[in-house]
């Protein structure tokens, strides 16, 4: 690991003062951040630890938006009751990824600047990364490419995104809220993360002197329908092959409104309007989530080894869409 000083910042102020150093970066749970230090792919000159001045407070207002702090644990945020009662979607999806341990730690604003878990990104020994070193090129691209993108990628990569929280969260349309030196914005779910395109790099579109305060939800819709499937090699600690969030609002057995993303098969949680646009009006049948999951799924690009991530990805979505609409509990 690299040298690197640490600085605890005491105010919001301080931090993005701080943050302006070259080659600095923010410190949550360091569950990501600290494992690349060690790795050798992340080397920053200082950490600034966060933890000590981002809320930890989940809210709810009473027109019913709910409010994660950035620095609400994961293990928190899952068993929360306002979480588990509104948006078992969330809790659920939260509670297949990682460990208890490192739910214990990991952070919300943390969980959402995860970086990928492809092979050739986070092994230095491989010296063609595009994402690790612009321009290098993509090792992946013709190497064992199982785990990979099968949409939205880019001849300059085809890493995914490994966040379980997020996919869930682009499924009920959230809302991240940050602070910069120009002052604070929020940023739809579905604009945050980014497609690599030739800068994959660059994973989202917060600013590297942006800090991220705030998730916001809408008032709650699919608190009775709602289902998280997540397909991995085992069922302890691993990151998705597929995974899928499905959110249903019914009445009776037609589909007022619907929330579908996948992870696993893009750079960013995949969200398909095509997909909800088809649910939305349609009686909650196996026919109508078959459609869905062929609209999803439309113009997927496999390439040698994870071409079975096609039909994989639309058999959860019909599963997770089925155990939606039951009003299964997970």
């Amino acid at each position: 690991m690299n040298p690197f000083s640490y600085q605890r910042a005491a105010t919001s102020d301080a931090a993005l003062h701080a943050i302006t150093a070259r080659g600095a970066k923010f410190l949550g749970g360091g569950t990501n951040l600290v494992d690349l230090m060690k790795y050798g792919v992340e080397t920053p000159t200082t950490l600034i630890d966060v933890t000590h001045i981002t809320s930890t407070e989940i809210t709810s207002a009473p027109n019913g938006v709910t409010t994660i702090g950035a620095g609400v644990r994961n293990s928190d945020l899952a068993n929360h009751q306002i979480i588990r009662t509104n948006y078992p979607l969330l809790s659920h999806a939260l509670l297949s990824g990682a460990s208890a341990q490192l739910r214990n730690m990991a952070t919300t604003g943390g969980n959402l600047l995860q970086r990928t878990r492809c092979y050739y990104f986070s092994d230095t020994a491989f010296s063609q990364c595009n994402k690790r070193t612009p321009g290098s090129g993509c090792a992946a691209m013709r190497g064992f490419n199982r785990i990979h993108a099968i949409l939205g990628a880019s001849e300059s990569c085809i890493a995914t995104n490994p966040s379980d929280m997020s996919v869930a969260l682009a499924a009920l349309n959230a809302t991240i809220h940050v602070q910069g030196p120009k002052g604070k914005r929020a940023i739809p779910i579905v604009d945050f993360h980014r497609l690599p395109g030739t800068t994959p790099n660059i994973d989202t579109n917060l600013k590297p002197d942006e800090l991220i305060t705030a998730v916001e939800l809408p008032a709650p819709r699919f608190a009775k329908n709602s289902f998280y499937v997540k397909v991995r090699d085992r069922q302890s600690y691993a990151f998705a092959l597929v995974s899928v969030a499905a959110g249903l609002e019914l009445d009776g057995n037609t589909i007022k409104s619907a929330g579908l993303a996948l992870g696993g098969v893009a750079h960013k949680p995949w969200r398909s309007a095509e997909a909800e646009k088809a649910l939305i009006g349609s009686p909650a049948t196996p026919e109508t989530f078959r459609k869905a999951s062929e609209l999803a799924v439309a113009g997927a690009q496999p390439h040698a080894h994870n071409a079975f991530k096609i039909e994989l990805a639309k058999q959860s979505i019909v599963r997770a869409l089925t155990l939606a609409a039951q009003g299964v509990q997970a």
